[in-house]
């Protein structure tokens, strides 16, 4: 199982967002990785990297195969691209889901919908607890279910390429449950994935809840 420490986490994380949310500025050149890796949305913790944390991050990935070097003719700028779903063999959803628990920790099937949806097509709540699902039932499992944040039912996933990158028992950042107040822009109004993730979580939670009741009534799950 590959393993990788912070400054790559974050690297990797910016590679596979930036691949699809601006593939006319992919590959990315060493100061659009460090830009990337310091900007404060979507982002958590925000954090301040250096060009030379970048570099080291970028060539200590080329090393485990997850990044490659992209050399222009006539270019003196080296560029950079990732290759984490040949060799983690991810589809493009499954990776979208793997760069938010990189960069922003633990987060909840609605929360990783309304915010994974940017990199990739994710259709429904379903269609994101079947990706999990795949992620954490292969040979060598990508995440994996933790206990709800405090005040929250909802189960949480946490990526398993850097187990120690967040606080497990801490709420995530601009946590998307019925108990919290949802992110704001800088003009005081939620985001749209934010508030997109906080009510889709929601009708995560109510329907886990009815299939309980249901169960316990004896109706067919097919009825709901």
């Amino acid at each position: 199982m590959l393993s990788l420490n912070p400054d790559e986490s974050r690297v990797l994380g910016v590679l596979i967002e930036k691949a699809t949310t601006t593939p006319e500025q992919y590959p990315l050149s060493l100061n659009a990785v460090t830009n990337g890796s310091n900007q404060k949305n979507n982002r958590d913790p925000v954090r301040a990297m250096t060009e030379d944390e970048c570099f080291e991050a970028l060539e200590s990935l080329r090393a485990k195969g997850l990044v490659v070097r992209v050399d222009t003719p006539g270019s003196r700028v080296h560029k950079y691209r990732h290759n984490a779903g040949d060799l983690l063999h991810a589809r493009t959803a499954e990776l979208a889901i793997l760069a938010e628990l990189l960069m922003r920790g633990p987060q909840t099937v609605g929360e990783l919908r309304g915010r994974a949806s940017r990199m990739a097509p994710l259709e429904s709540i379903e269609v994101v607890q079947g990706l999990l699902g795949a992620m954490m039932t292969r040979e060598e499992a990508l995440v994996k279910e933790i206990p709800p944040s405090p005040g929250s039912r909802a189960l949480r996933y946490v990526q398993l390429l850097c187990p120690d990158l967040h606080p497990l028992d801490a709420p995530a950042a601009a946590t998307a449950t019925p108990t919290s107040a949802p992110a704001v822009t800088r003009g005081g109004d939620p985001t749209l994935s934010d508030r997109v993730a906080r009510l889709e979580a929601e009708v995560a939670e109510l329907r886990g809840s009815l299939q309980q009741l249901m169960e316990q009534l004896g109706v067919p799950r097919s009825a709901l």
